[in-house]
């Protein structure tokens, strides 16, 4: 399980996805919120929105120093195992500053707080607040009930826990996304539908739910006026996107790509997690057209054993999607492609294994997000018997590791010599004269050239490769900017 903590850019520098409020410390009445995010992009972006919330509600401004903080908020992933265990390990080292500061306010967020409920607080009392994903608009209202109950005697406080499920509501509650720097996540949709048998997803967030075409449109305009050019969109089955229209009529993902792509000032599209049964012709084809999405997808298969898919639930065999990437590889020939793989599943045979490695192999993924198999209390998948020994898990895992590295450093090597498109992003903080942004691929790429650029996208011919994830180049071409 990933461990993020969410803090101002001016202190984390190097994440490029971070979007944060300064953080004003010479002011010491000015209250002060630490949120630590675990998991997916998804939980990012919702750590997003809660620093929004508070801050345009309260006041509370943001800082990367728990200790002086007077609000503490979890946002906690479910997709590792004993992902609980890590929550109240974590609690733990928080409840010893609850006891030097009794007015701490403490939180507990995300995906292990919509499983355990009130059973957080059961276990740590000195919780204040349980929400879940689809709750966390309601923050500013539960902290003024925490705070209307401070004075009252014990026994008539009330338990502060909203773990439902209503539906997109959140979205109509949230504060005007903030912005800073040229790229911005927009969730489109909530919870998955897929059921696969190891995923939680469904029972931590819920059913598939689109937010309306105007909303999501609405969104990316005011982004776009606020100088941002690349947009992630963000769902947890991001291509399964059936948002309702103005008149009653839905809308598909494919058709969604197309009027993003009209909005003036975007240049660059990416999506994430999509699933391979809902990546149609259609959006196929949107690759084709568009020439604002990037030549990079992200689309989780998990194995390359159909036994194991089967096992898994995930209702598609390799020919599909191997046909799938050939039929995007044919529009778009120089398409990076990464995934998701579980290793070890319940019931893997080294043959098994064997015809997932070669698979990513025949493949050529460019990187991926790969683990060992943990089992998540609730799914199917927890039942079925796992004789596979630990150590040859880790071996296994190991072999994926290796093969999709070596992949991935060919494909930087590639890179020279070649022309990439790459939208400046920031002075290097080592010299002014050097340019950083980021190519399609996501690689990192420097060049000379004049701070008077940045927010806008360039042609750059690589000319070293420096690292697995950075590259220098020379100018070849400034585009207009595209607002």
């Amino acid at each position: 399980m990933t461990v993020q903590t969410f803090i101002p850019s001016a202190v984390k520098a190097a994440s490029e996805n971070t979007v944060t409020q300064p953080m004003h410390t010479a002011d010491v009445s000015i209250k002060k919120l630490y949120i630590e995010t675990q998991g997916c992009q998804m939980n990012e972006y919702d750590s997003h929105r809660m620093a929004d919330l508070l801050g345009d509600s309260h006041g509370y401004v943001l800082t990367d120093n728990p200790n002086e903080a007077d609000i503490l908020l979890m946002n906690t992933c479910s997709i590792r195992e004993k992902a609980q265990e890590k929550v109240f390990s974590g609690l733990g080292r928080w409840r010893k500053l609850k006891e030097q500061n009794p007015d701490l306010v403490i939180g507990v967020g995300g995906c292990v707080a919509s499983q355990e409920g009130d059973n957080i607080q059961k276990r740590a009392p000195y919780v204040d607040m349980v929400f879940g994903p689809q709750t966390l608009h309601r923050l500013p209202q539960m902290l003024d009930q925490h705070q209307a109950q401070v004075e009252k005697p014990k026994k008539e406080k009330i338990k502060l826990v909203d773990i439902s499920f209503p539906d997109i509501e959140k979205f109509d509650f949230l504060p005007e996304p903030r912005v800073e720097g040229f790229k911005a996540f927009v969730s489109i949709m909530e919870g998955c539908s897929k059921y696969c048998s190891f995923c939680v997803v469904p029972y931590t967030r819920g059913e598939e739910v689109s937010r309306p075409l105007d909303d999501v449109l609405a969104e990316i305009a005011g982004l776009a006026e606020k100088g941002v050019r690349e947009i992630s969109l963000l769902g947890q089955n991001v291509n399964g996107y059936r948002g309702e229209t103005f008149d009653g009529e839905i809308c598909t993902f494919p058709e969604l790509l197309r009027l993003v792509a009209e909005i003036p000032g975007i240049g660059r599209l990416r999506y994430t997690t999509s699933h391979p049964l809902e990546f149609s012709d259609d959006l196929i084809q949107c690759y084709r057209d568009l020439p604002q999405m990037v030549s990079h997808l992200h689309l989780p298969v998990q194995s390359g054993s159909n036994d194991v898919l089967q096992a898994m639930k995930r209702n598609h065999t390799i020919d599909v999607y191997i046909d799938k990437i050939a039929k995007l590889r044919k529009v778009r020939p120089d398409m990076h492609l990464s995934s998701d793989f579980i290793i070890g599943f319940p019931g893997e045979t080294d043959a098994n294994f064997a015809e997932t490695l070669q698979f990513i192999k025949d493949l050529d993924f460019d990187h991926s997000y790969s683990f060992i198999y943990s089992k998540r209390p609730g799914t199917p998948a927890s039942d079925l018997p796992d004789d596979t020994p630990e150590q040859v898990k880790k071996d296994r895992l190991a072999q994926v590791q290796q093969v999709i590295k070596q992949s991935s450093i060919d494909k930087t090597d590639a890179m020279l010599g070649k022309i990439e498109r790459v939208l400046i992003e920031k002075v290097s903080d080592k010299d002014p004269n050097v340019l950083i942004g980021t190519a399609d691929n996501t690689r990192l790429v420097t060049f000379i050239g004049d701070a008077a650029w940045i927010g806008r996208f360039a042609e750059i011919e690589i000319t070293e490769i420096k690292t697995l994830n950075l590259v220098y180049g020379e100018l070849l071409n400034l585009e207009p900017d595209v607002a």
